[in-house]
């Protein structure tokens, strides 16, 4: 098991010629390292104020944290194993009627396993945002830094995850299925983002990005407000995205962005629009 090897052995276990572990497991992996700095942070002596209140909400936010750690470990050998499975169930023989039928319903198991793992690795990682709200409300604020990296690499974790299911689910022919693990998603704390909206300004990331970027050169934006704010937020993520890649088809996707009739839509990628012809 790979929780249980170094972390030289880990990592040339990821460099390997060998398919897994894969990028689902890396998902897992970048949410366990993403919740294991968000528990430091709880389990620091100081806390904001130092007030009773407050090591009470942080130690039982570290408590939960941790929990979910070790749900998060566990996806990174379960990724691993369900992706050895879809290999094995497209091995099988299929010489007869039979055989084909029997093939192809391991293929569909299989891509069903291979789907719900990543799946869970993005919804644990959305609980553990949940559990940072407290974690950024009550903590030392000098460890802010820490808390940004700790949900940086979450969102990463959340979207490598949601990447690995998409890979997965569209080869998987049970509609029913499909419309269930596509409902999950979308209802999940991790695709709704209001928790990660109070982490970013009760441990003022948003100010540490501007100030970030305006050191670089370029400028972060205010974060979006009000009820439809998670929602921009990810909108404007995804097209500061295509502004970054730069290339022709991430132009035309802008292009089609900027006559949305969504006005959020529209501003951000006509303003992305700007950017990439200066």
């Amino acid at each position: 098991m790979l929780a249980n090897q170094s972390l030289t052995d880990v990592l040339d276990a990821f460099s390997s010629s060998d398919p897994t572990p894969g990028g689902g497991s890396a998902a897992a992996l970048c949410g366990a390292l993403g919740a294991s700095l968000l528990a430091m942070v709880a389990g620091l002596p100081k806390t904001k104020t130092n007030t009773p209140e407050e090591r009470i909400s942080l130690d039982a936010a570290r408590a939960k944290i941790l929990a979910l750690r070790s749900r998060l470990v566990d996806l990174i050998d379960r990724d691993a194993a369900s992706y050895d499975a879809v290999v094995a169930a497209y091995r099988l023989p299929k010489s007869t009627d039979a055989e084909k039928s029997a093939r192809t319903a391991a293929i569909q198991a299989a891509l069903k396993q291979a789907t719900e793992v990543p799946l869970d690795t993005m919804l644990v990682c959305g609980d553990v945002f949940d559990e940072a709200v407290a974690v950024a409300e009550g903590s030392n604020p000098s460890a802010r830094s820490d808390i940004a990296v700790g949900v940086q690499t979450l969102m990463t974790a959340i979207q490598s995850a949601l990447l690995n299911v998409e890979t997965n689910i569209g080869s998987i022919t049970d509609q029913a299925f499909v419309a269930d693990v596509s409902a999950r998603i979308r209802n999940s704390s991790a695709m709704k983002s209001e928790a990660m909206m109070k982490v970013y300004k009760a441990a003022g990331i948003f100010e540490m990005f501007r100030q970030a970027t305006r050191r670089a050169g370029v400028e972060h934006g205010q974060p979006p407000e009000g009820a439809d704010a998670p929602k921009a937020l990810w909108m404007q993520s995804a097209v500061e995205l295509l502004r970054r890649v730069a290339s022709p088809d991430a132009r035309r996707a802008l292009e089609a962005l900027a006559t949305s009739e969504d006005e959020a839509t529209a501003r951000f990628a006509n303003s992305a629009l700007a950017k990439a012809s200066t």
